[in-house]
């Protein structure tokens, strides 16, 4: 699966990580329907350190469509409330 971190770039997460990948999103709408910033920018980083430490990054001169964009590091939690909802980012 190729995942997009905004203003970072893209990586190959193995499929294997999927689930725990998915296990995050869940508990980040969770977090964000309670408005807690502490809890967002802890699970936030685990989420997006999931995907650095286990994908491989995509070279930038590749051209490869994304499966799922993730936000930017040092995005608020208000601005997360747009997209962390109903079932959060990650489908399946």
């Amino acid at each position: 699966m190729i995942v997009r971190i905004l203003t970072e770039g893209q990586y190959d997460l193995p499929g294997a990580f999927i689930d725990d990948l998915n296990t995050i999103d869940n508990e980040l709408v969770e977090i964000v329907a309670a408005e807690d910033d502490e809890g967002f920018a802890r699970v936030l980083k685990q989420m997006l350190d999931l995907v650095r430490e286990k994908g491989s990054p995509v070279p930038m001169d590749e051209l490869v469509e994304s499966d799922l964009v993730l936000p930017e590091p040092d995005i608020t939690l208000l601005e997360a409330e747009e997209m962390f909802v109903g079932e959060g980012l990650v489908q399946g």
